[in-house]
């Protein structure tokens, strides 16, 4: 039971990775196609279709990191000070856009600043975000399970290149939100930023699967090395079936196979990714036993997860479905 901790905690944690993405990830979405959308009645829409779900997506992002805290604190303990400033970034970035969130309201008709403050938040956000997954694809320098690099290490080309990714996919999401969540003109607008932003994150994930096994033996071995590649080999045929349910509902006005598609290809690439660094906490060198809590603290806190984690996932389920239905032009909660 000992040994199952370990891989039972980092499912949780993945689990609130996967749902914060995907969940914040398109209300981020929205704020980084700000201003794409000239009409002020757009914006409004826009904002109105994520207004009762973006502060409750966040949840998600607290027990991830409150997670690795507490289950695996010797990679806290080094992812932490790693990529210290790319997470403190992300943050402040998530505080602006939560701020201006709430005085576009009343900051009205003097609100341009705040329209501003919504749009670089969410979009410094979801590349910080990105930043800090580079980070840790790239590998952190340890010496005696310590962190042991610079403050800067985390900055390549890779990393930023995986942040540009970032905010296109979080871009996409947005918009295929909006595609299924709003009606009027802004709807047909929300399909027309989607298609080259669905092209823009195929050819993000197209040069991380190439960038990541060309520079990393260990996770070239896992995707080529025989029979990991017949196993594997569904992944990249699932990207593709994905993207063409996306495009065909987008020229279908299908309302949800474009969001879901997205949905889909988001968890393909976390999917992808696991497989690439398991059971790496810290790449290239920490597993997620290494990093592991005392079991007693892990079982004692698991306890309290198995009680509060279906509430939680219940409250979201109720929230998404008590504001289900499209928001129209002037429509909304705020």
């Amino acid at each position: 039971m000992e040994l199952d901790l370990p891989l039972i905690w980092a499912g949780i944690i993945g689990l609130a990775v996967i749902l914060y993405v995907v969940l914040d990830g398109f209300d981020l979405g929205c704020g980084i196609l700000f201003p794409f959308a000239k009409e002020e009645r757009d914006r409004d829409q826009m904002m109105n279709s994520v207004a009762p779900f973006w502060d409750g997506n966040e949840t998600w992002l607290i027990l991830g990191g409150g997670g690795l805290w507490v289950a695996f604190p010797a990679a806290y303990a080094i992812i932490m000070p790693a990529l210290y400033v790319p997470v403190i970034v992300m943050l402040l970035a998530l505080i602006f856009r939560g701020v201006a969130f709430e005085f576009r309201w009343v900051a009205k008709p003097n609100h341009q600043a705040w329209d501003l403050a919504f749009w670089l938040g969410s979009t410094v956000a979801a590349f910080a975000q990105g930043v800090i997954l580079g980070g840790m694809l790239h590998g952190i320098r340890t010496e005696d399970n310590a962190f042991a690099g610079g403050a800067f290490d985390w900055l390549s080309p890779f990393a930023i290149m995986c942040g540009l990714g970032v905010v296109a996919g979080y871009a996409l999401l947005g918009a295929t939100w909006l595609h299924m969540r709003v009606s009027g003109p802004l709807e047909r607008r929300s399909a027309d930023w989607a298609r080259p932003l669905l092209l823009a994150m195929l050819a993000f994930i197209l040069v991380v699967s190439v960038w990541t096994p060309l520079q990393y033996d260990r996770i070239a071995e896992r995707w080529f090395s025989w029979p990991n590649l017949l196993y594997l080999s569904p992944v990249p045929v699932l990207t593709v079936v994905l993207a063409a349910v996306i495009w065909v509902g987008l020229d279908r006005r299908n309302a949800a196979a474009p969001f879901l598609g997205s949905v889909g290809l988001f968890i393909l690439s976390f999917a992808g990714l696991a497989i690439s660094n398991f059971p790496y906490l810290v790449p290239p060198d920490i597993t997620i036993w290494d990093a592991a809590a005392a079991p007693a603290s892990q079982m004692f806190l698991l306890v309290a997860v198995v009680i509060l984690l279906p509430v939680v996932l219940g409250y979201t389920v109720f929230v998404y479905y008590t504001f289900r239905g499209r928001i129209g032009p002037g429509e909304g909660y705020h």
